[in-house]
């Protein structure tokens, strides 16, 4: 797949099979995301990796995350939060590392940094016949879930890419007239 046709043609897809990437296909992702912008090279990303029981492990960190914002939560929300991880044979949380007080790299450059990593992870993914989606929801901003990852103070979890073999139907892929998003200053 040439480089347009894979930026023109990415898009999520939420029915998720095995098997997930592996071996030189998981390297490669990674070795894209590795490519993100990123000055002074502080490299301020940092990724977990769920496979297996470990999808299991964080589900029950999502159920953690429910009953700790409501100790009344019934059985199925619980039940669902841990089914959550589950969608997909692989989740990659994608975490930014952030080095606080660099002089020209505020914070959300690093953030923004973490952020191209992990779209380079959907590309990489997308580039070698796999599926992926992007998700945030409340669990990537909840404590619990934060301190569940071992994430420090400066630590900011960008969001969850679930990865693993299409399946299901594939939406069509939405045409955008780029008037709508780009102002000409000539």
């Amino acid at each position: 797949m040439d480089a347009m046709t894979l930026l023109h043609k990415r898009s999520s897809m939420g029915k998720l099979g095995a098997p997930a990437p592996k071996g030189e296909a998981l390297e490669a992702i990674y070795q894209a995301a590795l490519r993100a912008p990123d000055h002074k090279e502080l490299r301020p990303w940092h990724f977990i990796e769920f496979t297996g029981e470990g999808r299991e492990r964080l589900g029950e960190l999502y159920a953690e995350a429910e009953f700790q914002a409501d100790p009344d939560a019934s059985d199925t929300v619980l039940a669902a939060a841990r089914k959550k991880p589950l969608r997909a044979p692989m989740v990659i949380a994608v975490v930014a590392r952030v080095t606080p007080d660099v002089p020209g790299v505020p914070r959300l450059e690093q953030v923004l940094s973490a952020g191209c990593a992990g779209h380079g992870i959907l590309l990489a993914a997308h580039a070698q016949g796999f599926g992926a989606m992007w998700r945030t929801g409340r669990y990537a901003f909840d404590p619990v879930v934060h301190k569940g990852l071992g994430l420090d103070e400066n630590d900011e979890l960008i969001g969850f890419v679930y990865l693993g073999t299409l399946g299901g139907r594939h939406k069509p892929v939405a045409e955008h007239d780029t008037a709508d998003f780009v102002e000409r200053w000539d």
